[in-house]
């Protein structure tokens, strides 16, 4: 075993292990989306509604679960999290009508919405308490969840075309498995060296809400999600309807996101050497010019926009560990809630969005739709100078 591997850094190891599982969980209704949709008789719009039911309670309530993980010494919300990923998500694809579809759904989100929060909260705090390079470590952490939210789409569109979707209950083992190590691996905060401090939550709120860098922080964070959530919820209805099959469409899906837990690792060696408003400026204004790119070549040279699309992946998620460790250092004191704001809110807030684009992209088109939300964080690129002011 290399000595490096110590008993400080093995709870980072497992916390990683396991945002890489549950993002799994999270990333696996996507590509098939269309096809249960054609399976219980749904339209696109609908479809989209669903998905946007799911983000909204995987994300929207991270805060408030994350003011709870900063105000008690127990561990439960990362292990009953990843359980409740493991188990609703991967057996709602069961589902024969939307009343069933549904309710597992939102159970699964809720585990996703449940660990979230504390993980990252209980990363960020051994990776400081370690006294390593803080934004190398949550880079890493951060990549391992984008690393598995890319391989749940390959997954679940190969069970999907080689097994068939009622086979896809196989999936949940791996989460109750790790769920069970993180028991015995990441410690009790109550035997860390630092007590809990109580937080208040109308003061949390207050100072988080009313914190002129956090609010554009959140804005960005907004922004960058749109676009990752445009890419996954409506390409593939694109793709179905051009005749490819689920496991092109998985593949695809994967590789963007890969490319995005590329992007995450990347961002901290970038930051170094150009700085971190730089990184933000890049990642926010290229979306655009790629995605015109995409949308010229999709139908008459579809491997080079299928290479484009993966670049924007790239530069897309290139910014995340950026915006949470800036956020994190902003109000250190409310990391976990903090997270779930950055990492939860946002996505909450764009899944209201989707439901909405999902409807236009019936009526104006995918495309049109897909070039409208990049073209909004290049302009809005301006904001970044007053988050380093």
């Amino acid at each position: 075993m290399n000595s490096n591997y110590t008993k400080e850094n093995r709870p980072l190891f497992w916390l990683s292990g396991a945002h890489f599982i549950n993002d799994v969980y999270t990333g696996i209704l996507n590509p098939i989306m269309p096809f249960i949709a054609a399976k219980i008789g749904i339209s696109m719009g609908i479809a989209a509604v669903i998905l946007t039911v799911s983000h909204i309670f995987s994300s929207l309530l991270q805060p408030i679960f994350g003011y709870f993980a900063d105000n008690i010494s127990k561990r439960s919300f990362i292990f009953w999290g990843l359980i409740l990923s493991s188990v609703f998500i991967p057996l709602s694809t069961n589902a024969s009508h939307i009343s069933i579809l549904l309710p597992f759904i939102i159970l699964g989100s809720i585990g996703s919405s449940l660990f979230h929060p504390q993980a990252l909260g209980l990363a960020s705090y051994f990776a400081s308490n370690d006294k390593k390079d803080t934004g190398k470590i949550m880079a890493v952490f951060i990549a391992a969840g984008t690393l598995g939210y890319s391989l749940g789409p390959v997954v679940s569109s190969a069970i999907t075309q080689f097994l068939g979707m009622d086979k896809m209950f196989l999936m949940t083992f791996a989460g109750i498995f790790w769920a069970l190590i993180m028991f015995y691996f990441v410690p009790k905060l109550s035997e860390c060296s630092d007590k809990i401090t109580k937080i208040n939550f109308k003061s949390a709120f207050k100072d988080i809400l009313t914190n002129n860098k956090l609010i554009i922080l959140n804005v960005i964070a907004m922004l960058k999600t749109v676009i990752t959530s445009s890419c996954f919820i409506l390409l593939p209805f694109l793709w179905k309807d051009m005749g490819y099959t689920p496991f092109y469409i998985g593949t695809a899906l994967f590789l963007f996101i890969f490319a995005g837990g590329l992007g995450s690792l990347f961002s901290s060696k970038a930051e170094k050497k150009i700085g971190s408003d730089k990184v933000l400026y890049i990642s926010m204004i290229s979306t655009l010019p790629l995605m015109i790119m995409f949308v010229l070549t999709y139908k008459i040279f579809p491997l080079f926009s299928l290479a484009v699309f993966v670049t924007a992946g790239f530069v897309t998620m290139m910014a995340t560990p950026v915006i949470m460790v800036t956020a994190q250092n902003v109000l250190p004191e409310y990391k976990s809630i903090i997270s779930g704001f950055i990492n939860g809110f946002s996505w909450g807030v764009v899944a209201i969005i989707m439901s909405f684009l999902g409807f236009g992209a019936e009526h104006y088109g995918i495309t049109n739709v897909l070039l409208l939300v990049s073209a909004v964080p290049a302009i809005c690129s301006v904001l970044v100078k007053k988050i380093f002011d």
